[in-house]
């Protein structure tokens, strides 16, 4: 346990497992144990892989949002991971505490359709503002854009 938060293991890496009522906090308590930076922050959709391994007393969701955070001091490496429910896809945003989030934080939303409470602008930032959807979800169609070389019979 870490923080009261199961700990797993992925390769080597230490994983812990944030419940999502408790994620700034946490994460704030992790910046004071030194992980003062947060290298990526990501999102997952387990849709279609809802049995998968979790620890002890977590509830597998359907999304989740995966950050890693680093330790220059400790030269060390941490995996944060976070069950986000698909009927209420949102979570507290880590501008104030990382600011470097922001743009990862746009992206998990942008793709994901994932809201981060807080957060200065959260807009699209890599598809159009009048897109239908997030292109990463599981469910979405994927569709077919039409190449049209030139000189080719129309």
């Amino acid at each position: 346990m870490l923080h009261d938060c199961p700990v797993g293991d992925s390769r080597g890496q230490t994983v812990v497992f944030i419940p999502r009522d408790r994620y700034l906090g946490v994460m704030k308590k992790l910046a004071d144990d030194g992980f003062t930076m947060c290298v990526d922050l990501t999102a997952v959709d387990y849709l279609s892989h809802p049995g998968r391994s979790l620890p002890e007393g977590v509830q597998a969701e359907r999304f989740e949002v995966v950050a890693n955070l680093l330790s220059m001091q400790r030269r060390e490496r941490l995996r944060v991971r976070v069950q986000v429910p698909e009927n209420d896809p949102t979570l507290e945003s880590l501008f104030d505490l990382h600011p470097g989030t922001e743009a990862m934080e746009r992206e998990v939303f942008d793709m994901f359709g994932i809201s981060f409470s807080g957060h200065p602008d959260l807009t699209r930032i890599l598809m159009p503002e009048d897109w239908d959807g997030h292109p990463l979800r599981k469910d979405f169609a994927q569709g077919r854009i039409p190449v049209q070389f030139k000189g080719a019979a129309s």
